[in-house]
């Protein structure tokens, strides 16, 4: 009975043994999350009929020098517009391009860019979107926030930066307005009197986007209005890009569409508009004139276009001053300390000019006759020069 009992006992041990064997010779194992090798988030604010979406990518892969989302609609919507990427649609399938200054994207780090579209039917958001040709979201569904807007709902909209807006300027296309008057970054400012002039956010015409701000400039100096903001105007250089659509062409009188307070002259205005039918900045202290208001001078400036969108540019960077329209230099719109006839000899007149701006407005001031309705938009102020997009 004992040896039985023994041998029983030994059985059960080796037993133990071969399973306690087994269980170190098969560890468990443990599988690691799959991390998709980027994720695509796509928010939308959407309105009968139409809808602006922005998009963000992110990327959890190598790092990405030039790249190119694509997707397919499940619906009928078309794009109509985009900014911060060249965004193009065939069929259903929709392609966004870097632009030059968002082409690399770091391991994860992301970019944002977004959309403008039209849609009659059901507006599913897409759910194949690929990076340079990699699947993304595989592990992940797309981010989507979709807000309808009613007469009962009030939606609040995330800023929709212009085209060609640059990592850490301020940028506005007044996608963001909610109502007629301007308000957020900008307020309406009617400097020493105020008469019948008007800027409104206009829906019904638009550089990009669905917005832009419509100024009715009429004759008479106490009938200016202008747009006001002092974001973007700090620091040692200031570059400006916006887009202006004039009804009527600049006059043979003394008008005024831009204006930036001056702090290192009295506070009085640097203004950039028109005279003699042509584009000129002027200097509200001593009412210098660039180019000179020569024949000669006048010729080395340019007219602006009317019923078209015109991409207007300028440098300040200390005491010199740049100025360019549709992308080309205007040679009569130049300070670089060098005197040149019929051009700065005047403006040069006051030596050691170095402007402090703290402020930037948009709108009408006539000094006589000249009545004019004009629209702004894709305003950026940055540190370097953006360019037209």
């Amino acid at each position: 009975m004992r040896w039985r009992k023994s041998g029983v006992l030994a059985t059960a041990a080796a037993a133990t043994a071969v399973m306690a064997a087994a269980v170190i010779a098969n560890p468990v194992s443990v599988h690691a999350v799959d991390v998709p090798a980027c994720v695509v988030g796509y928010q939308v604010d959407q309105w009968s009929g139409g809808f602006v979406a922005q998009v963000k990518v992110t990327n959890n892969g190598a790092p990405v020098d030039g790249w190119t989302l694509t997707w397919t609609f499940a619906g009928d919507q078309h794009v109509t517009s985009g900014w911060s990427a060249d965004v193009t649609q065939s069929g259903a399938v929709v392609t966004a391009r870097n632009q030059a200054y968002n082409r690399a994207i770091a391991t994860g780090a992301s970019v944002q860019f977004g959309f403008q579209a039209t849609f009659q039917g059901a507006n599913q958001p897409p759910a194949d979107f690929t990076l340079n040709g990699v699947r993304c979201n595989d592990t992940a569904p797309p981010t989507t926030t979709t807000t309808t807007t009613t007469t009962t709902t009030t939606t609040t909209t995330t800023q929709v930066p212009p085209p060609g807006c640059p990592s850490g300027a301020f940028c506005d296309g007044f996608e963001n307005q909610t109502g007629t008057r301007p308000a957020g970054d900008w307020s309406l400012v009617f400097p020493n009197c105020q008469g019948s002039g008007t800027a409104t956010v206009d829906s019904s015409t638009a550089r990009s986007g669905g917005k832009s701000i419509r100024v009715d400039g009429r004759a008479g100096y106490c009938n200016h209005v202008f747009l006001s903001t002092s974001r973007g105007t700090s620091g040692s250089g200031l570059y400006t890009r916006f887009y202006v659509r004039h009804t009527t062409a600049l006059p043979e009188a003394h008008v005024t569409f831009l204006a930036m307070k001056d702090t290192a002259d009295g506070g009085k205005d640097l203004r950039m508009g028109g005279q003699n039918r042509a584009l000129q900045w002027n200097r509200e202290s001593d009412d210098a004139t660039l180019p000179e208001q020569s024949p000669a001078g006048v010729a080395q400036s340019t007219p602006l276009a009317v019923n078209q969108w015109t991409c207007v540019e300028f440098g300040i960077t200390g005491s010199e001053l740049r100025t360019w329209v549709n992308g080309t230099e205007v040679p009569g719109l130049r300070v670089d300390g060098v005197s040149t006839p019929d051009v700065d000899s005047q403006w040069l007149r006051r030596s050691g000019w170095r402007p402090a701006l703290t402020d930037f407005r948009l709108g009408w001031e006539s000094y006589g006759g000249g009545d004019d309705t004009l629209w702004f938009d894709d305003v950026v102020l940055a540190s370097s020069r953006v360019g037209c997009s």
